[in-house]
Formats: structure tokens, sequence, C-alpha cells
């Protein structure tokens, strides 16, 4: 009897253990169990929106993701009514981020850190710019910032979405670099880069500090144009565009984007994400759109995306500093 007792016991347990070891893997099998939504934080047309648009078609052309997938446009406060959008939510909504999320709270605008979501991906890299109208007096990145040498608000310069940004930094950066005094300088705050193009090119604003992305049609097409780039070396394929080096300012200013989702997302709705993410950037796909708009590849899986933001909040303490937007 008591071996038998034993056994009973023995096989209750086993049955317990199958149970539950039967219910976790039927929650990793069945998530997602309704349709995606990708936050683009911005109006529709800069790099959120683009970045978005690119991740929602490549999970869906390589049959990655078996439920319909949306990007949804929440632009306001600098990517925070976006990304609050998705605080309460599970791992069905998912926002691209950048570094306005740690500028932002840096700043004192937000009380939001990139601790309070769940880091999944960082995609990729991109470069800043500068542009002018085509019919600009200012032929050169040198003549432009001479003249703010001389008057750091004769040129009204847009920017968005947020002053604090990577593109507003950038600029910062090198008007320090090249002995402007960047609390002076009379920018003028845009929802994003698609609207800070528009912005140009209706004669509102004079110069634009943008990524490369949303300038370079405009610039092939000879719309507007852009001065200076900030990467290591010249572009390819836009090798009339000189680098900030070139100009003459010791600068190089990557900008990152990525994926998060809302906090206290299950092991289980990370783990997905981290193998769809994963094999999406190994698509030809992706690789194509990386190469067609001048991104540089910067993946990172969720455990080390975790890791670089907070190495980045670091670094943008710094930068943000020396901005002059904080004492």
């Amino acid at each position: 009897m008591k071996k038998f007792g034993l056994f009973l016991l023995i096989g209750m347990l086993v049955a317990a253990l199958s149970a539950c070891s039967g219910s976790d893997s039927s929650s990793t099998e069945s998530f997602p169990t309704k349709n995606i939504e990708i936050i683009a934080p911005a109006s529709p047309g800069g790099g959120w929106d683009l970045t978005a648009r690119s991740v929602q078609k490549v999970l869906k052309d390589n049959g990655l993701v078996e439920k319909n997938i949306n990007v949804m446009n929440k632009p306001g406060g600098g990517g925070e009514v976006g990304w609050k959008y998705i605080e309460p939510k599970d791992g069905h909504y998912i926002a691209v981020n950048s570094s306005l999320l740690l500028t932002n709270n840096l700043l004192g605008q937000s009380q939001l850190t990139n601790e309070d979501f769940t880091p999944l991906a960082t995609l990729a890299t991109e470069w800043q710019t500068i542009a002018v109208p085509a019919n600009s007096k200012y032929k050169t990145a040198q003549e432009l910032m001479e003249q703010l040498k001389k008057d750091p608000k004769s040129i009204k310069i847009g920017v968005g979405p947020a002053l604090g940004n990577d593109d507003h930094l950038a600029f910062v950066q090198a008007a320090t670099t090249f002995g402007v005094d960047p609390s002076q300088l009379n920018f003028l705050v845009y929802e994003g880069g698609g609207d800070t193009v528009t912005a140009l090119l209706g004669n509102h604003v004079d110069v634009i500090t943008t990524s490369l992305a949303d300038v370079k049609d405009q610039h092939l097409a000879g719309k507007l144009k852009v001065l200076a780039v900030s990467s290591e070396e010249r572009v390819e394929g836009l090798e009339d565009i000189p680098t900030w080096k070139d100009a003459g300012v010791d600068l190089v200013f990557p900008h990152w984007r990525g994926i998060m989702g809302p906090p206290n997302m299950s092991e289980a709705e990370i783990a997905y994400w981290d193998e769809k993410i994963a094999a999406m950037v190994q698509s030809d796909d992706w690789k194509s759109i990386l190469k067609n708009n001048d991104w540089d590849d910067f993946y990172k899986n969720s455990t080390e995306s975790k890791e670089f933001l907070k190495e980045q909040n670091e670094v943008y303490q710094k930068l943000v500093k020396d901005s002059g937007l904080v004492k």
C-alpha cells in the first residue's frame, strides 16, 4: 500500500507538471491572439512613420506575422502621446522609439523613461543633415554657420518633433563646434521630419535639421539642397553632399531607432518579438530598406537593447547639458 501510495503521488505530480507545461506552451503558441498595432508617434511622412511602415511591410511580406498589422500615427508631445497610448496595453501594441524617449525625460518634458517600457529591438541608425531651399543664398554649411556666428537669431531653423531630439542636438553640436552659442539660435518646432520639409519648401524656415531619409528624395529632385551630412564619410549615391568634417566641423552623429512594447510584457510576448524581429532584419527585404533609406544596420535584441538604452541615457545627459536646455 505504501508503494501504491507513492506511485499515486508521483503520478499526480507528473500530471500536474505536464498540465503546467502544456499551459505555458499553449500561451506561447497562442500569441498573438488579435491584430497587431505598430505606433508611429508622429505625423505621416517622417522617420518614425517610415520605420513603422517598413517594419509592417517586411513582417507581412515575409509571412513572419499571421495576424493583420496596422500602423497607427499618434503625433504629439514629442512622441509622448504615442508612447502613453501603448503603456497600459499588452504585447499586441508596439511602438517606434528613438533617443527622444530619453531626452524628453532629461529635459523635464516627460515623466516617461526607457524603464517604463519593454525594449524589444534596436533596428538601425541613420545620419543627420541640414538642408536649405534650392534657391537659398547659403550654398555651403560654412556660409550658414558664419551667418549664425554673426547673428544667431537671423536664421529660422526648422526642427521636429521637439527640442532635445537628435535632429536638434546634432545641429547644436555642429554650432557649438563652429563657435556659435546654441542657446541663441532661432528654432521653430514642428510635429515631425515630414512637417519640417513642408515648412522649408513653403519658405516658412530658412534651414532644417533632420534625417537624411526625410530630405533625400527632395534633394535628388532639386527641390532643396542638403548642405551637410553627419556621417563619417560621404554617403554612397549622394557623394555631392559634404560631411560635416568636409565643412570643417569635427562631427559624426548617428541617429538610432528601435521598437519597444508596454511594461510588464510576458516572457512569451518578448520571446515572440525577439524571434520575429530577428528574422525580419535578416531578410533581403529589410536589407533593401536599409540601403534605400541610407540607414545602417544596428540590430540589437531585447536584452541588448535594454543595456544599450541605459548607456545612451548617460550619453544624452551630457548632450542635453551642453545644449543649454537645462542648467
